[in-house]
């Protein structure tokens, strides 16, 4: 199957933008997974730290594969909306990054990983009227981030604040 150049393109922007909210999240957690994170108190279900980067690596590959086929039904009025939708989870996605690891912040973080869940579930939704293989392409998207969630609640609770 051979891609218009207009479709090759948009492609290359989307894995762009999905790696562009990696790369912005990789640079606050650089420094903080080498000093604070190991510091921490972490439940016993916390996958080893080399995990992440694979696992990470392909569900961007899988993001950005997904909202590429949301844009290709472009003449659908709802491909707007869900194009939004899926701008903020790349927002929502990179911001987790600069809260929990950047500020040190898990308590806000889990607010934000809350939202990000939302959004990616309401992404998958309207993807799904539009193409079932893009919205399929974010339900191991969806479900790491609420495992990402339970981590980030439990290392929360395991690790409570200073007092003031």
């Amino acid at each position: 199957m051979k891609l218009a150049r207009r479709d090759a393109v948009a492609l290359l922007v989307f894995l762009a933008l999905s790696f562009l909210a990696a790369t912005i999240g990789g640079a606050f957690t650089a420094d903080s997974v080498r000093t604070w994170y190991p510091t921490l108190v972490k439940p016993s279900f916390t996958p080893p730290g080399w995990v992440f980067g694979p696992v990470w690596t392909v569900l961007y590959l899988m993001i950005a594969v997904s909202g590429w086929l949301v844009y290709r039904h472009r003449p659908d009025p709802a491909v707007r909306s869900s194009l939004l939708l899926f701008a903020a989870q790349l927002v929502f996605n990179a911001l987790w990054s600069l809260l929990f690891f950047g500020l040190q912040e898990p308590g806000w973080a889990l607010v934000n990983l809350c939202l990000l869940w939302a959004i990616i579930g309401a992404y998958t939704l309207a993807a799904w009227r539009i193409s079932r293989p893009a919205a399929l392409l974010f339900l191991p998207y969806w479900t790491w981030v609420g495992f990402a969630g339970t981590l980030n609640a439990a290392i929360w609770r395991l690790n409570p604040a200073s007092p003031a």
